[in-house]
């Protein structure tokens, strides 16, 4: 059975345990990472049982599971839904677009997020993080039964972006790594082998005001997990701790503009006007985020075996 692991502090000193009901079994691990965690004390995870709950989870404070030391992977334009109302054919989706986003960026899952002043157009991204277990040799080949080899466990991840950066910059970096940009977790799910292999029943939702905005399963992924492991392999170096967001599905608030407008801008308005407009159209959508807004996110199959818990994350002012 998957093992719901935690960050947490009591208002003096932080450490790492595993949830059981709504009581956390402490480790006695003094790991100051998650990859030092995961890499020198994963048998210990596992030998925590019911009885080794002696604390209320209500009375502590939960972190982020995954700290801000470990690299931040993102994956782009990763669902067929979500390629589609950026103005595009899934079709035409020929790579797995990948960037990086500032680990600095990340916080606790009910932490409040300042939307900076001049930010109009901030978005929602609910993805599914994939945490890793080990490094991964360069030019590894992972098979799609092998992840449990390669991966320790799963977290919530809303890749927060600031579109009026991003996009008329065109760099994802920028739009997506300022401070807070990042919620991760509450819960680092360590599934066990078997378990690995239902990630694509993983059921995404993340709701703003009470409103959802996102509904999607794992398994819409273009390009899935293992896949991707094998690509990075090829590229970087990746180690225990780290952290890959695997892409949103539709239900963003940005939208592409429709392909009259497309034309206009295309023939007739020079760049710099075209994202003059597509900016002062676009900050009035009420579907972008303020503050004030309270975003809901969980990720879980539909019969509750696997589940990510619940971010609560509250957009406040700079």
């Amino acid at each position: 059975m998957a093992l719901t692991l935690v960050h947490y502090t009591d208002g003096k000193t932080a450490g790492w345990g595993v949830v059981f009901d709504r009581r956390l079994a402490p480790l006695a691990a003094g790991a100051l990472t998650t990859g030092e965690l995961i890499d020198q004390h994963w048998d210990d995870i596992w030998t925590k049982t019911p009885n080794d709950a002696s604390i209320a989870l209500s009375s502590v404070k939960l972190l982020s599971p995954v700290t801000r030391n470990q690299q931040f992977i993102c994956q782009g334009t990763n669902y067929a839904s979500h390629v589609r109302e950026s103005g595009m054919d899934p079709k035409s989706i020929s790579f797995n677009t990948i960037f990086t986003k500032a680990s600095s960026s990340i916080v606790a899952a009910d932490e409040p997020v300042a939307r900076p002043a001049h930010v109009a157009m901030l978005d929602y991204e609910i993805e599914l993080g994939l945490v890793m277990r080990r490094s991964i040799p360069a030019g590894t080949q992972v098979k799609p039964d092998e992840l449990h080899k390669w991966l320790a466990g799963l977290v919530i991840v809303n890749d927060l972006s600031a579109r009026d950066i991003q996009l008329p910059q065109v760099q994802f970096y920028k739009g997506k790594s300022y401070r807070g940009f990042g919620p991760v977790g509450p819960y680092l799910l360590l599934p066990t082998a078997a378990e690995w292999k239902r990630w694509p029943d993983l059921h995404m939702r993340l709701a703003v005001n009470g409103q959802t905005r996102q509904d999607a399963y794992g398994r819409e992924m273009i390009y899935q997990p293992a896949p991707t492991l094998t690509e990075l392999a090829q590229l970087q170096d990746l180690f225990a701790g780290d952290l890959i967001a695997t892409g949103t599905p539709a239900g963003c608030a940005a939208r592409a503009p429709s392909k009259a407008v497309m034309f206009i801008f295309r023939h007739f308005v020079s760049d710099a006007g075209k994202w003059k407009l597509f900016i002062k159209k676009n900050a009035a959508n009420p579907a972008y985020l303020r503050p004030g807004d309270q975003i809901s996110a969980t990720i879980r199959t539909d019969d509750g075996v696997l589940d990510l818990g619940e971010q609560t994350t509250k957009i406040v002012h700079p």
